[in-house]
């Protein structure tokens, strides 16, 4: 696979929470020159970073991040606005404390709400895989195909762990038909992210890819 072919797959992401404008607009260019799949940013650099790109590259954001826990308010509020600005797509973390008491239905319902504010706009849910036993990832593999997400994601990068490609294919046993898949958290290698997209994944969160593959 060709460098460009591998960026047409990666969300170009930085999440640090000293992230600086500076820091963001680099950033915002990187995605635009290499022409990346999305530049994935905080949500209060949405806005600048929508008129930097001007349509050249999608604008993604997150909700929700990076431990879940907000309540779905929250979240829809913090989707809502981002949409305003001029966010394409949206990364949101699940409640997992709801998840660890059995609560689907209340993680369903926030990213029914979530989905339905996004509209065509693309969601994708963070599960956050790290924490999850294999029956409970079975689950909600059900539940974002079930409340019409576009993508499940693996990873916030925040958490004890990132993607591993065995939760890829337990994904793509499980995911209802037409759900992609992202992995995300310590993709830092051109192997590792060829071997991610092989396994059936359709896009990459990198903060470093295009370091790596640029040259």
């Amino acid at each position: 696979m060709t460098n460009a072919a591998l960026l047409s797959h990666v969300d170009h992401t930085l999440l640090k929470p000293t992230a600086s404008w500076n820091d963001i607009h680099a950033l915002c260019l990187e995605a635009v020159q290499f022409k990346t799949a999305s530049v994935c940013i905080p949500p209060s650099y949405v806005e600048p970073a929508y008129r930097t790109v001007q349509g050249a590259v999608r604008v993604c954001t997150v909700i929700g991040f990076p431990l879940g826990y907000n309540s779905a308010e929250i979240k829809c509020a913090e989707a809502a606005q981002a949409l305003a600005q001029g966010a394409d797509e949206l990364d949101m973390v699940i409640d997992l404390g709801a998840v660890k008491n059995g609560d689907f239905g209340l993680v369903r319902r926030e990213i029914e709400q979530i989905k339905r504010l996004a509209g065509e706009r693309i969601l994708k849910v963070i599960v956050e895989t790290c924490y999850l036993s294999e029956a409970e990832k079975i689950q909600v593999c059900a539940i974002v195909g079930d409340a019409g997400a576009d993508y499940i994601k693996t990873s916030t990068g925040f958490g004890s762990a990132g993607a591993v490609l065995s939760d890829i294919a337990l994904f793509k046993k499980h995911l209802a038909c037409g759900i992609k898949i992202k992995a995300a958290g310590g993709i830092k290698t051109r192997e590792v992210m060829e071997a991610f997209l092989e396994a059936g994944c359709e896009r990459i969160g990198s903060s470093s890819a295009v370091a790596l593959l640029k040259g």
